[in-house]
């Protein structure tokens, strides 16, 4: 709570002041919409704080107190109270605003690890100050005024000027004033450390860092007004009195604050802009007291001719003489008449300024501040006074050179005499050209103001004059000043010409000048000659190496003198070469000087070493240029300044090695070296020749190499040096060429091959390439590498200290050099390796990454690495440090097994650990971080670094990325705050400072990305660096996926953050960058949908229906609305009820995915050959980061070129411009290419992360939280909307396959909804439409996914399948659900019952099917026909769909006459093969047989219809199944029981071939039903089909054990045979030879024994033990399974009976001619107790010759009555049931639901609504099913009193006992009966061949006993119950009568 009043009540003294900075920098500088607004409340707010400027609130104050006690009181800590009186008295403020800033302080803690909260309260209240003055000087910049201005708006500028005047007439620049004096850093740190109030170094620097600024920004403030707008007369006055007392510094020069003041008053009295003539120069002329206020110039002018001396004269002089300029300019106007008794004493001024040595301090007081060159305003100020003095005060000027020519001769005369020199010489001029010279030669802005020298402006012209003036007859003593002035004045591209050419023709006019040198002394002529002169006399010299005085030369050629105008000389021709290439080639090329040809000369001969520095500086100017380059190499190995060449004799070493060892280094001076350095890194640059010092060495750049890295690298922190800095300056420019040389190294095969080359006849072993030598050297432990690591320690060190020390620069910019050469080699290094390995060569390397782990020599730890990342701690004042390392750390990153190692290493040491997590964390929270576009090299430097700030996030976040794929424990855990001690998932996140939790890196992502989220605009980091929040995005998203650490950070999201909708609503993001959006939105949808998962899971109800209705609510947000007015959609024409509807956050969302992709134009080449230039595309792609295929295009370009560079003949080289062009133009289609891709990558991906949150809002988050009606409208608008963009014209392939994949869930999740709508509201169909869904609706989804299918057209076969799955959920919706059958409704009352709503609906979707046409049947045909399987399914189940609708057979017409139906018929046979795989123990894949088991169910479709059967007929179905012998392979049951596959997904062998033989067997059985009209056609084609497979049929007739499974076979079988095993079916076969008849006659017979003894099995013994045996072996599905069995077994005893009434019809029509198929025995079977019967006997093979008796109808007939009434009772039961369905007590539904629930206790997890539906749908099924079984009961019971009539007709009437002799007649002879010519006689069949009158007598007993009264009452109830509704009524009744007749009468 306390922390929370501290930020309430703001910290008076830093929370509302930071806000205030906030507001004024948004509205200055970043210039944010809407902040003129914000920016007045503000200074509204402020103003008492900016009028008492930096005044602390009053101490003491009774009221206030007593008004806090009425608020009520609380107890504070003893602590915290001594603390706060601490601070106020420290700060002089109140108590209480202590106490607030205290708890400010606490609040803010975790931003600074390490300190305590009184200390970060000491920063807090600093910086408070500091916002408050950088607001001040903001706002001051703001206004409109002469200097400058920064385009900002007219209303916002009113308001800050009319601020800023309010604030300047109360007193402003005296507080100012005050302040500056007032405020020391030395002064508050004495105070602070009293009351220890400093803490570590990093501490105090940024207390006194903060000081320094608040009184910089002070000064500034002043200094922005005065440039704008002048002082008032007191103001100025005051300003001129603080000025009086100002001190300089140490070394002579202002410091920035002071020189802020000084400038602040030139621009008060600068009158300068008067003559710029800018439009509103009248309005700034009117504001100029100058001009116009007498009483202002009169005090001024007073004030500075005062004699009184201030305490910095040089200062007093600037003053004067800026005034007396002033007064000149005056004098010139017309308003200066006025004030002529002023503008008269400008002389006497300039003069008093001249003898104050006003130019002398101009040089070393204001030049001389450190920030003079930071601030473009005072470099043009200090230019308008030195131009202004040469322009306006010629005389003044030509009075000093006369008086420089007087003092000139004066010297030479006391030289030539030997007398002192005389003491009244002035230097005035020298100064003055001094300081010409200094000023221009610093331009870190790039105005190249030195312009004005040499070209004319619209000023007074005589100045530009000034230089030449000064050139002509130039006194000796004036000669290195004016060099030194050209110098300064040569500094820029302009300028450098100019003076080039200055110097050109200031040269002698006649070349043929016998006395060598003339004209003037400033020229080329006269400096080359004097070069050329020095070079000839000092050559003499020239020692023998051998000889001992080598080491002391003789330095009589030179004297001091001489060596100063050379140097000077040899700068000025220095920096005009590096400006102008053209004077760098024109003097390089001159025939008479040849410069480098002389100062290589130079270089070798005896000079002091500060010479040939000069030299080396210069040749190295020279080098710039390549062409100079190429030729200096080997001038520099020829002269062998560094002697590569060792000759025979000689003793020891020369050259530049020997100075550096023995001159150098005991003068502890190293300027020889470092020119060196420089000469070879400005070369390496420009070229490195191979072939350098060929012939008489091993040719190379080896030699160079090993002298820097063994005599200058190695050695150099063991040298001695005077000057400390020198030290650094030396690392630095060594390590620079290291630097070079590796970065433009990539290894070659060709580099790991020893070559040989031949040197003086002999073959010795040629170099490697200079990065080679250096990447072995950092891939070993060798002492280059430890020196580059003790150097990184050693730096770090330096930069904790936090203390400035000589050399600083140069020592970061060494650090940077060896963390650059680090992060190279691990970049080039797994390439090094690669190649090395391929060569065998027997190089030793190791990682680079491993040798970083080993022990630092000077800390005896392993902490190379944690070095490396400290430098990250440091990031704020060494940006670039920063961003190496983290590169660096991000390359380590990549090996997993360093990770842990790393964990361990940068958790060792607590206070590392914390250092290190800051300096990650202050790099990620860098705030001047700022993504760009631009190239790099274009940028001025605070662009540059904020470039840097930002890739260094970028690193950071991708070795997070990174990290986070590897195992626990890694960086990235420990980076962001997680547990790498414990287990991670036990980590407790919490926001930094509670209960001591570190600020992380989580929280610096997090407070990134939630910047802005509470404003309308959304994320600002998403805006502002779209790149860096993907990555943050990225970091989460992994975070909340990975299993560990998913469940903390969600906790921690949804808790501290409420992360996720604070995002949501933001979306969709829509930027310029199109690809960093979609990515951004892609990583938090992928983070929504597992959220909405998990808090569905967890039941945390409240969270998913916030993000639920977020997402999908259509309905605008109240806390909102400001948001949703911008995206009000035109509601379409659909939605009916748009009362102020917004659109859908999901719809928007998808919106901003744009699915069109420009794609880049084929190239057009003139040159080069396409393929072949697109087989190099293609080799120079790879895989990036993120996953997308890119070519790289660095390495594209180093191809082409390497190929146009290696043409040959003039007429290449003659078109190598348009072979460059041509080559630009591939590289800028690859761009192009490449952005194509990433793009479309980004489109892909988040589409996919949309689909995946659409997905799981409908399918993980719990039904209820989107009602359905509603949630059919969102299905119906994203499919819609969906459809929309995907059949746009331009719409990208890529993304259809995700497309369709959302359409197939969206329809699925549709019809579902629709389905379980009607189930819970019948008769809803009456209303307009389906459901909640208008009809409309639906036809319109339709016709999008038809459009869909067939856009996709032949391609896109695989995105077919989904749209085919949606199809098919789709036609699902209009299909009618299962109805009871009461079998109460006539055949006639349901055809003319009315339509209902299905099938309306039904009839519309297929009119909008056929609209369609051939087109769609012909992309569904073909896909049905062939390609992938699963489409191929999908095809065949959408044909199938929809040939079940089409009533008027269209497509079935189609189908049939295109060739498609005879296609797939034909398959059969190939699939054979396939299918017999099937059946192997362990099958391959069971695609096959899905297929096959969807092309039956077609053709079983198409078979329904009587054309389709027919047609099925005439395409040879039957001949193509006889063909497949995979029938014939029945697997044998038991072998196979061990080959089950455990998870019973793959089906054992035996049921994979009832899937192959059912469906067959089906189908034969639909053609046979179809075909009934002319039966005899199909039925003797499927006869035949049971003839060639008859073996199986008949062991499948015999099957022993009857299993489900078996029965279904059989029950199919059955049905066929009784079609088809028929007497007739064989003449219909046309001509059959006898032999074939008889054995087809065998088979048929063979059918019918089979039957018929199947009959006697299932009607009698098995029945009951079957049923029994179900039960036992699954009891959980006990009655499910009954049932089916019962249903298989009464189908079974139709088919059977079907098929006796069919042999008994066929064979006559009347009784006496009937044959006989049952043996007249009346006996029933045996008894039920499972025993076998008289039927089977005892041997099963003897079962099947006995012949079953009549008994066994009678038996069957009983059983099936007694059967019926069973069914009756349970059917009548369950109608009940169904009907009162409300009032079933809950454990009667509980008990119907378990069937359909699958799993223990999945009843009661469901809903009450689900379990009603559920038992409904049950009680549906059990009376359909009891419905079936009376039918077939009933059929039974029909059949069975048909037979048993017909054979006790002929039994009773007709038959004629046999005696014992009659011969047994064979049972062959069927049909005997039909020849015997009416014979009585008739034959008996199946082997019965005697019937004795016993027999016959016995069976009349047996029947009339058995047919008695109860069951021929039973019968008629039957008939009465049940046939009465279906046909053949009164059946049953006639044919009892006829049976009781019989049974009655005797034989008549």
């Amino acid at each position: 709570m306390a922390t929370q009043m501290a930020v309430n009540s703001g910290a008076s003294l830093w929370g509302p002041l930071k806000e205030l900075w906030e507001t004024v920098e948004g509205a200055v500088v970043r210039r944010q919409p809407e902040s003129v607004h914000l920016l007045d409340l503000q200074l509204k707010k402020h103003k008492p704080h900016f009028l008492s400027l930096f005044k602390n609130p009053v101490r003491h104050d009774p009221k206030s107190a007593e008004q806090r006690e009425k608020q009520g009181s609380r107890l504070l800590p003893e602590q915290l109270l001594t603390e706060a009186f601490i601070l106020s008295d420290l700060f002089d403020i109140g108590e209480l605003s202590a106490l607030e800033l205290l708890l400010a302080g606490e609040q803010q803690q975790p931003y600074f690890p390490g300190l305590t909260r009184g200390l970060v309260a000491v920063l807090l209240y600093w910086d408070g100050k500091l916002c408050m003055a950088s607001s001040l000087r903001s706002l001051i910049q703001s206004r409109q005024g002469k200097t400058f201005t920064l385009d900002l708006s007219a209303e916002l500028v009113a308001l800050t000027t009319r601020f800023t005047d309010e604030l300047m007439n109360q007193g402003l620049t005296k507080r100012i004033l005050t302040l500056v004096s007032e405020i020391s850093v030395t002064r508050e740190f004495e105070r602070l450390q009293k009351e220890r109030g400093l803490g570590n170094e990093k501490h105090r620097k940024e207390v006194s860092d903060l000081i320094k600024e608040c009184r910089q920004a002070l000064a500034d403030s002043l200094f922005s007004w005065t440039c704008q707008s002048p002082l008032s007369k007191d103001d100025t006055l005051a300003l001129i009195g603080h000025l009086e007392t100002v001190t300089a510094q140490a070394d002579g020069s202002l410091d920035s604050v002071n020189l802020a003041l000084v400038m602040s008053l030139l621009y008060c009295l600068d009158v300068s802009f008067i003559e710029q003539g800018t439009e509103d120069r009248e309005d700034l002329l009117q504001a100029l007291p100058l001009l116009t206020e007498r009483q202002y110039v009169s005090a001024i002018h007073s004030r500075l001719m005062d004699g009184q001396p201030w305490k910095l004269p040089g200062l007093q002089a600037v003053c004067r003489l800026a005034w007396a300029l002033s007064l000149r300019v005056l004098s010139q106007l017309p308003q200066g008449s006025a004030l002529v008794e002023f503008t008269e004493a400008d002389e006497s001024l300039a003069d008093q300024a001249l003898l104050g040595d006003v130019f002398l301090f101009m040089k070393e007081g204001i030049l001389g501040c450190e920030s003079f060159s930071q601030e473009e305003f005072y470099i043009r100020r200090l230019h308008s006074l030195i131009t202004d003095f040469l322009a306006l005060m010629p005389m003044k000027v030509k009075q000093l050179r006369n008086r420089a020519d007087e003092d000139a001769r004066l010297v030479h005369m006391s030289l030539q005499m030997g007398s002192e020199l005389p003491s009244s010489l002035r230097k005035d001029l020298d100064h003055l050209m001094i300081l010409i010279g200094e000023f221009y030669s610093k331009d870190p802005f790039g105005l190249e103001l030195g312009v004005e020298f040499w070209c004319p402006t619209e000023k007074d012209l005589k100045w530009t004059f000034f230089v030449r003036q000064m050139g002509d007859l130039l006194p000796s003593t004036l000669y290195i000043s004016y060099l030194r002035m050209l110098k300064g004045l040569a500094n820029g591209p302009q300028c450098a010409h100019y003076c080039f050419s200055l110097l050109k023709t200031n040269g002698a006019t006649h070349s043929d000048n016998i006395q060598g040198v003339s004209g003037s002394p400033v020229s080329w002529e006269h400096f080359f000659q004097s070069l050329m002169l020095y070079h000839e006399n000092l050559r003499r010299d020239f020692p023998n190496p051998d000889a001992a005085q080598y080491r002391h030369p003789p330095l009589r050629g030179i004297t001091q003198r001489e060596l100063e105008g050379l140097t000077s000389f040899l700068e000025l021709l220095t920096v005009i070469i590096t400006w102008s290439e053209n004077a760098r080639l024109a003097l390089c090329e001159h025939p008479q000087w040849a410069p480098v040809v002389v100062m290589l000369g130079l270089l070798q001969c005896s000079v002091p070493p500060i010479l040939k520095a000069e030299l080396l500086l210069c040749l190295a100017a020279f080098g710039k240029s390549p062409e100079i380059a190429a030729s200096l190499w080997q001038s520099l190995e020829y002269t062998q300044i560094l002697q590569t060449v060792r000759a025979s004799g000689q003793r020891q070493a020369a050259g530049i090695e020997v100075e550096l060892n023995e001159i150098e280094s005991s003068c502890e001076e190293y300027p020889l070296t470092r020119g060196f350095c420089h000469l070879i890194s400005t070369l390496v640059e420009s070229s490195l020749p191979v072939n350098l010092g060929a012939g008489l060495r091993v040719p190379g750049f080896q030699p160079y190499l090993n002298f820097l890295r063994d005599s200058v690298f190695l050695p150099f922190p063991t040298r001695a040096y005077r000057r400390p800095a020198e030290k650094w300056e030396v690392a630095d420019s060594v390590l620079e060429v290291f630097h070079k040389l590796l970065r433009d190294y990539e290894p070659q095969p060709s580099d790991f091959i020893q070559e040989m080359v031949e040197l003086q006849g002999e073959q010795v072993p040629a170099h490697k390439p200079p990065g080679h030598s250096i990447m072995f050297h950092l891939l070993n432990d060798s002492p280059m590498l430890a020196l580059c690591l003790s150097l990184l320690e050693e730096g770090v060190r330096q930069l904790d200290t936090y203390a400035p020390f000589p050399g600083k620069k140069h020592l970061e910019s060494a650090v940077l050099h060896c963390l650059c050469l680090l992060d190279l080699a691990l970049q080039k290094e797994v390439m090094f390796m690669d190649l090395l390995r391929e060569s065998q060569s027997s190089l030793l390397v190791s990682p680079l990454e491993q040798l970083l782990q080993g022990v630092s020599p000077q800390t005896r730890r392993a902490d190379h690495i944690v070095n490396i990342a400290r430098y990250l701690y440091h990031s704020s004042s060494n940006p670039e440090a920063g961003f190496q390392s983290a590169k660096i750390l991000r390359r380590i990153a990549n090996y997993p097994n360093i990770q842990t190692r790393l964990v361990g290493d940068f958790t060792h040491d607590q206070t590392v650990s914390d250092k290190l997590m800051a300096g990650f964390v202050e790099c990620l929270d860098n705030e001047e971080a700022e993504e760009g576009t631009e190239k790099g090299d274009e940028l001025e430097q605070p662009k540059k670094v904020a470039r840097i700030r930002h890739e260094t996030q970028i690193h950071i976040l991708n070795l997070l990325i990174t990290s986070l794929e590897l195992k626990a424990p890694n960086l990235a855990l420990y980076l962001l705050g997680y547990e790498v001690k414990k287990s991670v998932s036990s980590t407790n996140l919490q926001d930094p400072g509670v209960l001591g939790c570190p600020r992380s890196c989580l929280h610096a992502i997090l407070s990134l990305l939630q910047r802005g989220t509470e404003k309308r605009s959304g994320p600002a980091l998403t805006q502002k660096a779209p790149h860096l929040a993907e990555l943050c995005y990225q970091v989460i998203y992994q975070l909340c996926a990975c299993p560990d650490t998913s469940g903390p950070t969600m906790r921690y999201l949804r808790t501290s953050q409420d992360f996720l909708f604070s995002h949501l609503q933001h979306l969709p993001f829509l930027l310029s960058n199109q690809i960093a959006a979609l990515s951004q939105m892609s990583w938090l949808m992928k983070t929504a949908a597992i959220e909405l998962r998990v808090t569905s899971l967890n039941r945390q109800r409240s969270h998913t229906q916030r993000l639920v209705s977020l997402l999908l609510d259509d309905q605008p947000h109240a806390q909102h609305s400001g948001i949703e007015e911008e995206t009000r959609s035109v509601s379409g024409f659909l939605h009916f009820d748009t009362v102020s509807k917004v659109r859908r956050k999901l719809l928007s969302v998808l919106d901003a995915i744009d699915f069109s992709q420009d794609m880049p134009e084929l190239l057009q080449l003139d040159f080069f050959e396409r393929t072949q230039i697109e087989q190099v595309i293609s080799n120079c792609e790879h895989v990036n980061e993120q996953g997308h295929t890119v070519c790289n295009v660095k390495l594209l370009h180093r191809v082409l070129v390497a190929e146009v560079n290696a043409l040959q003949g003039m007429a290449a080289i003659g078109q190598r411009p348009l072979l460059m062009e041509e080559v630009n133009s591939i590289l800028q289609q690859v761009v192009e290419r490449n952005h194509v891709r990433r793009s479309l990558s980004a489109k892909r991906q988040a589409l996919q992360s949309w689909r995946s949150l659409v997905e799981t809002l409908l399918t993980a988050c719990p039904a209820d939280l989107i009602p359905a009606d509603d949630r059919q409208l969102i299905i119906r608008d994203l499919l819609l909307d969906l459809h929309d963009k995907v059949l746009s014209e331009d719409a990208a392939g890529e993304l259809m396959p995700i497309v369709a994949g959302a359409v197939f869930t969206l329809t699925a999740h549709l019809s579902q909804s629709v389905l379980s709508e009607q189930q819970q509201g019948e008769g809803l169909e009456a209303s307009s439409g389906f459901a909640s869904i208008a009809n409309s609706a639906l036809h319109l989804i339709l016709r999008k996914l038809l459009d869909f299918i067939l856009c996709t057209g032949g391609g896109y076969q695989r995105l077919r399948a989904h749209l085919y799955g949606s199809l098919l959920y789709y036609l699902q919706i209009a299909q009618k659900p299962e109805e009871p059958d009461t079998l109460q409704t006539a055949m006639w009352e349901r055809l003319t019952a009315p339509e209902d709503g299905f099938s309306k609906l039904q009839r519309e979707n297929l009119a909008i099917i056929e609209s369609y046409g051939k087109a769609l049947m012909e992309v569904v045909c073909r896909d049905a026909c062939d390609g992938h399987e699963i489409s191929r399914m999908l095809a065949l189940a959408v044909l199938d769909r929809i040939l079940s609708i089409d009533r008027q057979n269209q497509w079935l017409l189609y189908v049939c006459n295109s060739g498609y139906l005879r296609s797939l018929v034909e398959s059969l046979r190939q699939d054979d093969a396939a299918l017999q795989t099937m059946l192997t123990p362990q099958p391959p894949l069971l695609k096959p047989l899905y297929i096959y088991e969807s092309k039956m169910a077609l053709l079983t479709r198409v078979a329904k219809t009587g054309e389709g059967a027919v047609e099925l007929l005439r395409c040879g179905l039957v001949a193509q199944l006889m063909e497949c012998q995979v029938f014939d392979m029945v697997p044998d049951s038991d072998a196979h029981r061990v080959m089950r596959d455990p998870s019973g997904f793959i089906p054992s062998p035996l049921d994979r071939y009832r899937q192959i033989l059912l469906p067959t067997l089906r189908l034969f059985q639909v053609i046979l039903t179809s075909t009934s009209i002319n039966h005899q056609q199909g039925a003797a084609q499927v006869l035949q089909w049971l003839i060639v497979h008859a073996d199986t049929i008949q062991s499948l007739l015999r099957c022993q054990e009857l299993s489900m499974g078996a029965l279904q076979e059989l029950s199919l079988l059955t049905g066929i045979i009784s079609k088809t095993a028929l007497p007739g079916a064989l003449e219909m076969g046309g001509e059959v030879n006898s032999a074939a008849l008889m054995e087809f006659q065998g088979h048929i017979n063979r059918f019918q024994r089979l039957c018929l003894s199947l009959l006697g099995r299932l009607a009698g013994s098995e029945r009951e033990r079957l049923l029994k045996q179900a039960e036992i072996s699954a009891p959980g599905e006990s009655a499910e399974r009954r049932e089916e069995m019962e249903v298989a077994m009464q189908q079974v005893c139709a088919n059977i009976m079907e098929y006796c009434q069919t042999l008994l019809l066929q064979s006559s029509t009347q009784a006496q001619f009937s044959i006989c198929l049952f043996s007249p025995s009346g006996s029933e079977p045996a008894s039920r107790d499972g025993g076998r019967t008289d039927l089977p006997s005892a041997l099963p093979s003897m079962a099947y010759s006995r012949v079953p008796s009549l008994g066994l109808i009678l038996y069957l007939l009983k059983n099936s009555a007694a059967d019926f009434f069973r069914f009756h009772q349970s059917h009548r039961q369950s109608l009940g049931k169904l009907q009162s369905l409300d009032q079933l007590p809950p454990e009667e539904l509980k008990e119907l639901c378990q069937g359909l629930v699958s799993g223990p206790g999945g009843v009661e997890k469901i809903s009450s609504v689900q379990r009603s539906l559920l038992a409904k749908r049950r009680l549906v099924q059990l009376i359909n099913n009891r419905a079936k079984l009376l039918a077939l009961c009933s059929y039974v019971i029909e059949t069975c009193l048909f037979v048993l009539w017909r054979h006790l007709e002929y039994y009773l009437l007709h038959c004629t006992p046999s005696d014992p002799k009659d011969s047994l007649l064979p049972g062959a002879s069927l049909y005997r009966s039909r020849l015997a010519n009416g014979e009585s006689c008739c034959l008996l069949r199946l082997g019965l061949s005697r019937v004795s009158q016993q027999d016959l007598d016995v069976l009349k007993s047996d029947m009339a006993a058995g047919f008695g009264e109860a069951l021929q009452r039973k019968l008629l109830e039957v008939e009465g119950l049940y046939s009465q509704v279906r046909s053949r009524y009164t059946f049953i009744q006639a044919l009892v009568r006829r049976i009781r007749g019989l049974l009655r009468q005797s034989k008549g």
